[in-house]
């Protein structure tokens, strides 16, 4: 196995990556911009890096994007600030479709993921790290959306992946330390029967953040503040854990040839001093090879 350190991007919040096959390239987005920066502070931005050519490109958002997919017929879809919203690259065109949850000031959209009937799964935060405002929500691909589990609540959300069998929906809540899974109706866009799946709890400072499931349906995850990449088997067992050379990933997604490459994404945010001098790479994304599992294609919002 090597770890290798693609770009040191200085990413503030770095998070959601997803490899595009046609174009060689993993996209990410960069929340709030580089808090160790010597040009200053940026603007929340998306990134794309071609790991063949290593052009590297950004572009700037108006505003925080908590995570995105990508749309057949090109542009994307995101959970941002505002809520729903389409973004095409090419144009700089940043249109909203809806705020779920408009009566919530401090909250925005954060985690979200593809299903493979193309329906945009996010959920949301307290942007003030407290309060239990936060649900899960289901963004169809005529742009009528729904709440989902209504009755389940949390602060911050993370880690939602499907099983290939598009039988399950797994989900991090980062604040309670737990992940949890839920069983998926594919057919009818809905969730239902939220069972604990893997706790962090012992762990702590350890927070759960940004998942993907590999083609053998084991979920990984990455422990923020615990500088690892955990993969757990479908029944919840711990299988692997790997060390980064890093405290703080945030997100993880599979690609290159054949899917056999994992990338992380990592935040610089809330690092210290004393740690930027152990770990002296935060907010970069790196890429794992020879792990000797892969991965599968993310979905795209209305296919």
């Amino acid at each position: 196995m090597e770890i290798e350190c693609l770009w040191e991007c200085n990413d503030g919040l770095g998070e959601t990556p997803i490899w595009v096959a046609e174009e060689t390239s993993v996209y990410w987005a960069d929340h709030v911009g580089p808090s160790i920066d010597l040009a200053g502070p940026r603007r929340p931005s998306i990134r794309r890096l071609n790991v063949t050519t290593g052009e590297r490109k950004t572009w700037e958002m108006p505003e925080q994007v908590g995570s995105f997919g990508f749309r057949p017929g090109g542009g994307m879809v995101a959970g941002a600030n505002s809520g729903f919203c389409t973004i095409d690259l090419d144009t700089g065109l940043f249109e909203k479709i809806v705020n779920p949850e408009p009566d919530k000031p401090f909250n925005r959209l954060n985690d979200g993921k593809i299903d493979r009937r193309g329906r945009f799964w996010c959920g949301s935060m307290d942007t003030q790290l407290k309060d239990k405002t936060s649900h899960i929500y289901c963004l169809e691909p005529d742009f009528t959306f729904r709440k989902v589990a209504k009755d389940f609540s949390f602060v911050c959300s993370n880690g939602i992946a499907f099983d290939p069998q598009d039988t399950r929906m797994y989900f991090g809540d980062t604040f309670a330390g737990v992940i949890y899974v839920f069983d998926l109706d594919i057919d009818e866009g809905q969730i239902s029967n939220c069972q604990p799946f893997f706790s962090v709890k012992d762990r702590k400072p350890a927070i759960v953040d940004g998942a993907t499931v590999d083609a053998e349906g084991y979920y990984w995850f990455a422990l923020n503040l615990g500088g690892k990449i955990l993969r757990v088997d479908p029944k919840g067992r711990l299988d692997r854990e790997i060390d980064l050379p890093i405290r703080s990933p945030t997100c993880v997604t599979f690609g290159g040839a054949n899917y056999e490459t994992l990338y992380v994404t990592s935040q610089q945010s809330f690092v210290t001093s004393e740690e930027l001098a152990r770990h002296p790479q935060p907010g970069s994304i790196f890429a794992i090879h020879g792990l000797g599992v892969r991965g599968l294609p993310e979905p795209k919002f209305g296919s």
